[in-house]
């Protein structure tokens, strides 16, 4: 019999909600993680008194009242909701598109003026069949929404042309006529009570951890240890690459402490023409702080994100999901499959996009 029954092998909500839920059916488990602290990307630095999102901003939302009932029996949440601005060369518009965006666009007041005017532009557009990200979102939306608040933003997110991204990415575009910012449409939403590590911590309470332990720098030992192996990092690595290596965007943040307790009055602000480099300025303060509380704190911490293509030795966050790079990871899911002693879970081993509830979702839906 092994020392363990799970080597849960990274420390983010995948491999933390799947240890808890092994802990508590009387599992041993063991959960590892190169880096020097637990969390994954929702990791948290206490920076003068705020809770600052060192891997970019985290809102927890989900429609599933068992999901989100679980979360809460961890730790409680807050009520916060997102509400994102975007900034466009020094002229602020709410997100998603809603009533105040066309108000502010345009100078319409009323639901039947905005749509006269999407409808204009999207038949002015003349698109039925998109073939990229641009025509997608003219035939969405109009050339005036696009080039103001999608193009600039969507090209630095990706580090290509809207011409070059496959219309699925903007696919779902929400258009709201009524004065709503709320950017979900989800029932749930919020930011747990003093941060994601109170989160983690709980969530990994009574399970043995190590840091700074590098999977791949000793494979055999740490697979010797477990009947099981719960793998969370990338997919392509787990198996030397042997079909290449599959791509990803990254994100660098230039963080910020400011002498003034309030920045620019929002956690997120998108900054969507292509000269201003970063993508958004996030004011991490307002995620767990309201009213008049921003100002009991005299300073504020800001992170200014930076998309660009992901290199060996940086942080992997988004896959690029075009044609080339999901035939390279349907090869790798082959081999997934097979295994009968390995779990794969989360956006690097199932080179997805997961919103967090999906992942809680999942997790409780497995048997384990």
């Amino acid at each position: 019999m092994k020392q363990y029954d799970y080597l849960i092998v990274g420390s983010g909500l995948f491999g933390a909600v799947f240890a808890h839920k092994a802990h508590q059916m009387g599992k041993r488990c063991l959960v590892i993680d190169k880096r020097q602290h637990l969390g994954g990307n929702l990791y948290c630095e206490s920076i003068e008194g705020i809770n600052v999102h060192k891997y970019g901003a985290h809102i927890f939302h989900t429609s599933d009242r068992e999901v989100w009932d679980f979360v809460n029996s961890i730790v409680e949440f807050n009520s916060y909701t997102n509400s994102p601005v975007a900034n466009y060369r020094g002229k602020l518009y709410n997100l998603p598109f809603n009533m105040n965006t066309f108000s502010q666009m345009w100078g319409v007041t009323t639901p039947a003026e905005a749509l006269a005017m999407i409808e204009k532009q999207k038949r002015e557009a003349g698109i039925t069949e998109p073939r990229n990200l641009e025509e997608q979102a003219l035939m969405l939306i109009g050339r005036d929404i696009y080039e103001t608040l999608i193009k600039g933003y969507t090209e630095k997110q990706w580090g290509r042309p809207c011409t070059e991204l496959p219309p699925f990415i903007i696919r779902r575009l929400p258009v709201r006529l009524t004065f709503d910012n709320n950017y979900f449409n989800d029932c749930y939403q919020g930011v747990p009570i003093g941060g994601y590590n109170r989160l983690t911590e709980r969530l990994l309470w009574g399970v043995e951890t190590i840091t700074g332990a590098d999977y791949f720098a000793d494979k055999t030992h740490w697979d010797s240890l477990a009947e099981k192996i719960v793998f969370t990092g990338r997919i392509d690595e787990f198996y030397g690459f042997r079909f290449g290596r599959l791509e990803y965007r990254t994100v660098s943040f230039d963080e910020e402490i400011v002498d003034i307790p309030n920045y620019q009055g929002n956690a997120v602000v998108n900054y969507t023409d292509r000269e201003v480099p970063y993508t958004r300025v996030i004011e991490h303060k307002h995620f767990e702080m309201f009213g008049d509380d921003v100002y009991r704190c005299p300073h504020t911490v800001i992170s200014r994100e930076y998309s660009t293509e992901w290199k060996d030795g940086m942080e992997p966050f988004y896959p690029i999901n075009n044609d080339l790079n999901n035939a390279v990871y349907a090869r790798y899911k082959e081999l997934a499959e097979s295994e009968t002693n390995v779990v794969f879970g989360g956006r690097l081993a199932e080179y997805k996009y997961y919103d967090m509830a999906q992942i809680v979702s999942k997790i409780l839906k497995t048997c384990i």
